[in-house]
This record gives structure tokens, C-alpha cells and sequence, in this order.
């Protein structure tokens, strides 16, 4: 196969929109995210923003302890935020924020933060790649997952996407993800559910119309090429334009924070009338095993630059929100793979570790402290790690229900089987958020299903038939014929269930083939082991 040929029937799945110098990727009903999320529409225009804050943030510097102060200090002489300058928050005196995050403490002190404290897993793993894997996929340490649970939560709000998108109901783009290609986060059974904007620069080179220029070499034309190949193939793009452009003023962001800059794309696309329902953010340098601070002054140092520039991106971000009248729309959570050891190590830096704290803001948060302060030993080694206190995958399914509106059973079917914990309802969002769930849309609306999904052996397939001849089809994903599960004249309309054993069958992706009338639709499903 010539060069040519090769690029243009594989480069327009991978290369993704720029938008202000950001990859912006559409995330499709594959991405595990939207798979995560499946289901039927629900009445809500509620945006669910993610900030991803890449290679594991030392928690206890960020979220100090201040009731335990001493066995803080103990642990970590060299890297101590000293107590006169920890920031203090409204009405609880245990903790306080990292000096820098000035931003972070008005936010709280305006009921707009909640901050969780030692959320992980059980058996946590500290390899950075594995790690994020589970964080995105939801999934036991232990259990392998191949879509993201923000993936599994679109593919049920938006059912066989990309067949039959974008439509009158759905033109925009399901997810989109700023500053790198998809995640697993928004992996669907088959497909990413979200489009990518690379950087801030790629953005306003998307709306504007304009490319940096390509040099005059043979790899000049190829990269031209491919740019074509790209613009040709992204259908979205003339929706994340017409948004853009319909927002001509913002409230200021700080510059020199490439974290406030893909906030300000988000914010405006939000504004512009996108019917988005998750963004991906991400922001970078935080495998601090060394020189976390300076010697002469804790306060400072490359962490301290680091949380500085998410709390002051966050408050412009919420700020650009009320001035934008979209605030109420939108809520936010931070992440890390995994936080880091109690003691610091003797390179001025921590190691890592496991549980960290995390936020959640917006204006339909319920602020405040959720937790305890970690438990620190009298005499902290460097193998001692904190504690998990709250299991990630319950702050999940606390988004999905009170903030996506999705009912209980329904959130609990879009986690992996077999999860190592029990999913709690915490207090995250304010009571009286969510609305009344409306009917599905008839665009795309769901006439086959099955639970669970991903499934280890068995799963039950449940279909909605009009009568008359119905069939049920399981193919695999090179489209070999595995068996005809079901076929049968009903004489009446209506929901029927069957159960589909794969228990013989290898690890992966497999599809359901329903056909009824002129009614036909392929539902993927996972068997993992």
C-alpha cells in the first residue's frame, strides 16, 4: 500500500481537531467513559468537567492536616508547609488548603468546593500507565476493563452511536477532551465517544480557519495531506465553530497556564450551546520525586507552581461561568492516579503512593470537608501510605445519579462485575438537582440491551419486539456468525428476555444482531474474564 493511500483510510480515526492550539476529540459511544454511561436520554443539560492532574499529586501537601500537625511535620521536615502559612477555611479548623490555592479557598468559603479526603482503592496499584487505566475504566486493580466508565454513561444515553449521529436531537459532539488524544476514560464497546482538541492554539486555528504553514519538503506535503484528511473527516467540526464563534467575550483567565486555557475552550463551548455532556481536561508534572520544593522556603517550589495554577485556572474557569449566566449547568472534579507517601524521601519529594484527596466543584455542590484528616503514624516510614477512606468509583456513581440523573439500578450497571466495593451515595451534589427523567428519544432509542455489560460468562439480553418473526443474531467482531441465539414468531408486542452463555467462547468484544420487522439494531457486549 503507497504512503498516500495508507494515510488516508487510517489517519482520519486518530488525528483530532484543533482547537486554540488544544486537540479536541469527539469521544464516541467506545470510549470507556460512554460506555460507562449506558442507558436511556435523560431530561438534563447538566456538563460534567474532569481535570485530570497527571503523574500522581502528593495530597498531603495540597489538603494539610492541620489538627494533626505535628505527625505532618514529623514525617516530613523537608517538605512541610509551615502552619502560620497553611490557608484556613470557613467554619472547619482540621484542615486547610496549600498556600498557593487561594483561588481553591474562596471557592470553599462561597460553598462551592467540597473536598473529599483519602479517596482510592482497595489494592492500589502504583504503576502511573495502570494506574490511570483503572481510574478511567473503574475496574478492580486486579480486573481488566477495556472502556472507560464516562464511555459506558453516554453509550447509554446516546445508544448505537456513531450510527445515526450527529442527528436533530444530537448534533454536537458527546465528549470532548482538550490537550491530548481520548482516554479510556470515554471508551465505548466500540468506538471513543469523544472528540479531541489538542491544544488552545489547534482550537483557534479550528475557528479561525487558519494552520500553522508546512515546510516546503516531501514531509511538508504529506502533513498537509493529512491536515486535509483530518478537516475532511471530522463531522463536527462546523458545530464546535458556529458554538465558538457565538461567544465574542469572557471573563479574564491568567496567562502562562495551559490549564486556564483549555478551561476557557470549555467554558465557551459550554456558552455557545453545545449539548456536550462531558469535558476532559488535563494538566501535567506532578511525579514530584524530587525538588517538590525549595529547601530554603516549602511554600515554594515546583509543587507549589503546579497547585497554584489548578486553583487559579479553577476559580477563572467558575468565574467565567457566572459571568457567561451558565453556572448552573456545570460541575467539576479533580483527579490523580494516586497521591504519595506519608514521609517524604531524601531527595526534597515524595514517592508513590495511594489515597489523595479530591475536589468537586461548582455552584450545585454541597461545600465543605468530606472525611478525616489521613492517619499518620508517630513514626512514619517510607513504606507507610494513607489510607483509602472513600473508594473512587463511589464518587462516580454519586455524579451519575445525583448530577446525570440516572436512576440507582442503572448506575450500578455501568461499573465492571464483580467490583471489589459497595457503591455509597455520598453528599456531593445539592438535594433537588436533577429533574424528572424524560422519555428516551425516539433517535436512536434502544430496542435491545443486555445486563451486565461487561459481563464475565452470562448476560441476559433483554429486547423489545413488535411481533411476528424476531431474531437475535451473535457475531464477532470480524463479523463471523457465533450462533443464532434466538429465533421466533411472537404474537403479541412487548419486552422479552434471553440469556446469552459465553462461557466458551475467548475474552472480547461480541455483537448482538437483533432484527424484528424492519427494525434492526446491533447492541456490542464485552465478556472479560
Amino acid at each position: 500500500m503507497k504512503r498516500r493511500e495508507f494515510l488516508g483510510k487510517s489517519i482520519a480515526a486518530s488525528v483530532p481537531a484543533l482547537i486554540s492550539g488544544y486537540a479536541v476529540k469527539a469521544l464516541n459511544a467506545d470510549s470507556p467513559l460512554v460506555q460507562a454511561l449506558m442507558g436511556t436520554g435523560t431530561d438534563t443539560d447538566h456538563v460534567l468537567v474532569i481535570v485530570q492532574l497527571s503523574g500522581g499529586n502528593d495530597g498531603l501537601n495540597m489538603v494539610i492536616p492541620i489538627s494533626t500537625y505535628n505527625l505532618y511535620n514529623a514525617a516530613r521536615t523537608n517538605i512541610a508547609i509551615p502552619e502560620n502559612s497553611i490557608l484556613r477555611l470557613n467554619g472547619y479548623t482540621n484542615t486547610g488548603l496549600h498556600p498557593s490555592m487561594t483561588g481553591l479557598q474562596t471557592m470553599y468559603n462561597e460553598n462551592k468546593l467540597k473536598v473529599i479526603q483519602a479517596v482510592g482503592y482497595p489494592e492500589p496499584n502504583f504503576s502511573h500507565f495502570r494506574a490511570t487505566d483503572i481510574w478511567m475504566t473503574a475496574s478492580n486493580s486486579s480486573q481488566e476493563a477495556y472502556t472507560g466508565w464516562a464511555g459506558r454513561y453516554l453509550n447509554y444515553e446516546y445508544p448505537n452511536f456513531p450510527n445515526g449521529y450527529p442527528n436533530t436531537s444530537m448534533k454536537d459532539p458527546l465528549a470532548i477532551q482538550i490537550g491530548s488524544t481520548a482516554t479510556l476514560t470515554t471508551q465505548g464497546p466500540s468506538v471513543n465517544m469523544a472528540m479531541s482538541i489538542t491544544s488552545a492554539t489547534n482550537f483557534y486555528q479550528l475557528v479561525n480557519g487558519t494552520s500553522d504553514p508546512v515546510p516546503a519538503t516531501k514531509a511538508g506535503k504529506e502533513l498537509s495531506f493529512v491536515r486535509t484528511i483530518a478537516k475532511q473527516t471530522q463531522q463536527y467540526s462546523s458545530t464546535i465553530i458556529a458554538a465558538a464563534n457565538s461567544v465574542t467575550q469572557q471573563n479574564p483567565y491568567p496567562t502562562n497556564n495551559s490549564l486556564a486555557d483549555q478551561l476557557k475552550i470549555v467554558a465557551r463551548l459550554i456558552k455557545g450551546g453545545l449539548k456536550t455532556r462531558v469535558y476532559m481536561v488535563s494538566f501535567g508534572g506532578f511525579d514530584t520525586h524530587s525538588l517538590q520544593t525549595q529547601t530554603t522556603d516549602t511554600t515554594v517550589g515546583a509543587h507549589a507552581t503546579l497547585l497554584g495554577r489548578v486553583s487559579d485556572a479553577i476559580k477563572a474557569f467558575q468565574d467565567d461561568l457566572v459571568f457567561l449566566g451558565v453556572e448552573d449547568r456545570v460541575v467539576g472534579m479533580t483527579y490523580s492516579e494516586f497521591g504519595r507517601r506519608i514521609k517524604s524521601n531524601s531527595s526534597v519529594g515524595t514517592d508513590h503512593g495511594a489515597a489523595a484527596p479530591l475536589f468537586v466543584f461548582g455552584k450545585a455542590v454541597q461545600g465543605g470537608v468530606l472525611g478525616d484528616n489521613p492517619t499518620i503514624p508517630t513514626n512514619a516510614n517510607v513504606n507507610d501510605n494513607v489510607p483509602m477512606q472513600y473508594d473512587f468509583r463511589s464518587i462516580y456513581a454519586t455524579l451519575l445519579e445525583k448530577w446525570f440523573c440516572l436512576p440507582k439500578t442503572t448506575v450500578t450497571s455501568l461499573f465492571p462485575p464483580a467490583i471489589n466495593t459497595t457503591l455509597q451515595d455520598l453528599p456531593l451534589i445539592k438535594d433537588g438537582t436533577c429533574k424528572v427523567p424524560a422519555p428516551p428519544s425516539t433517535s436512536g432509542s434502544t430496542v435491545i440491551t443486555n445486563y451486565p455489560n461487561p459481563f464475565t460468562n452470562k448476560t441476559t439480553i433483554e429486547f423489545t419486539t413488535e411481533g411476528g418473526h424476531t431474531l437475535i443474531q451473535i457475531l464477532d467482531t470480524s463479523g463471523r456468525l457465533i450462533a443464532n441465539l434466538l429465533e421466533k414468531d411472537y404474537a403479541t408486542a412487548g419486552k422479552q428476555t434471553i440469556t446469552f452463555d459465553a462461557s466458551h467462547l475467548p475474552n472480547g468484544i461480541y455483537y448482538a444482531r437483533f432484527q424484528n420487522g424492519t427494525n434492526q439494531q446491533v447492541r456490542p457486549m464485552m465478556k472479560v474474564r
